[in-house]
C-alpha cells in the first residue's frame, strides 16, 4: 500500500477510535463518571457504579421502573453520588429492565419486588458486602422496606427521600404511569416480553393487595427497629401521608423538614441532615 495513503488511513482509524473514546467517557461523565460495570447471575446482568470509600452506602435512583443511574444528575433533587463519595462506598445500579438502562434480566412475575431485591442484595453479596446503610428516592421506599423485609441484619440505617405510597383516591396511578411510562418502551426492546406479561407484572406489583408502601404491612414498620429517616413529598405518587404514617409508625425514625425540596435553597439542609443521620448510625469500626 502507497505509505502515504497508509498513514491517511490510520490517522483515520485512530481519529475514530478517540471519538469513540470520548462519547464513552462524556456518557460516563453523565453517569457519574465511573465506569461502566457488570454483575451477572444466570440471566440477570446489572449495571452498576462502585464510587468513593468507607461504609457501603446502597443508593436508589427514582423513577419508577425506569430508575437509573443517570436519574441522579438528571432527575434527583441532588445527587447522592457526587454529596456522599467522599465519605461512603457509594453503590448504585441501573434497575433491570429500566428504560434508558444497560440492566437486563427476565420479568418476573409473580414476583415483581422481590426480583429487584434479589438484584440489590446479589450486587452487595458480589462485592463483598454483608452490611450496608441504604439511600432511596421515589421507588426506591418500596424497595428498602423490601429490603428490610429480606434482610433486617444487613442494613445498618436507611433513608427514604420522596418515597412512593398508596393513594387510596388514585389507585391505579402508578399501575396507570407504568403501563404507558414503561410497558410499551420495554416490550418494543425485548420481543419475548409481551403486554400481556406486563399487564400482569404490574397488576402483582401495584394492585395485588395495594395498600401503604406496596411491599410490608403496618406492622411490618411498626415492629422494624432499623434506624429510618424519611423526607416526605407531596405529589400524586409520592404522598405525604404514607410518608408521615412511616415516619410515625417505625420506632427508630427519623423526619425531615417539609417541603425540603422547595425552595432550592432547602436542599443543602435536608443534605446536611442526611449527613448528620448517617453519621450518627455509622459503625464505630467503619
Amino acid at each position: 500500500m502507497d505509505p502515504i495513503r497508509r498513514n491517511m488511513l490510520a490517522t483515520g482509524a485512530a481519529a475514530t477510535a478517540m471519538a469513540a473514546a470520548r462519547r464513552v467517557f462524556a456518557q460516563q461523565a453523565e453517569q457519574g463518571g465511573a465506569p461502566m460495570t457488570f454483575y451477572e447471575k444466570g440471566p440477570v446482568r446489572i449495571r452498576y457504579e462502585d464510587v468513593g470509600s468507607g461504609f457501603p452506602l446502597l443508593l436508589i435512583a427514582g423513577g419508577g421502573l425506569n430508575s437509573t443511574i443517570a436519574n441522579f444528575t438528571r432527575t434527583s433533587p441532588f445527587n447522592p453520588i457526587e454529596e456522599f463519595k467522599g465519605e461512603y462506598r457509594c453503590i448504585a445500579a441501573d434497575l433491570r429492565n429500566a428504560n434508558g438502562g444497560q440492566s437486563t434480566g427476565p420479568l418476573e412475575v409473580d414476583r415483581p419486588w422481590d426480583s429487584h431485591t434479589d438484584d440489590q442484595l446479589g450486587l452487595m453479596d458480589h462485592l463483598g458486602i454483608n452490611k450496608f446503610m441504604v439511600m432511596g428516592f421515589c421507588i426506591g421506599g418500596p424497595f428498602i422496606w423490601n429490603l428490610l423485609k429480606r434482610a433486617p441484619d444487613r442494613i445498618v440505617a436507611a433513608v427514604l427521600a420522596q418515597p412512593v405510597g398508596f393513594r387510596p383516591e388514585k389507585p391505579t396511578l402508578l399501575y396507570d404511569g407504568s403501563m404507558s411510562g414503561w410497558g410499551p418502551e420495554l416490550v418494543k426492546r425485548r420481543p419475548e416480553i409481551t403486554m400481556e406479561m406486563v399487564e400482569k407484572y404490574l397488576t402483582r406489583m401495584y394492585r395485588t393487595n395495594p395498600d401503604f408502601v406496596f411491599t410490608v404491612t403496618r406492622d411490618f414498620v411498626r415492629n422494624c427497629r432499623t434506624p429510618i429517616l424519611v423526607l416526605p413529598d407531596d405529589i400524586p405518587a409520592h404522598p405525604y401521608a404514607v410518608a408521615m404514617e412511616t415516619a410515625m409508625l417505625a420506632p427508630n425514625a427519623e423526619v425531615s423538614m417539609f417541603p425540603w425540596k422547595e425552595p432550592k435553597e432547602r436542599i443543602p439542609l435536608a443534605v446536611r441532615q442526611i449527613r448528620s443521620f448517617l453519621r450518627a448510625h455509622r459503625p464505630a469500626s467503619a
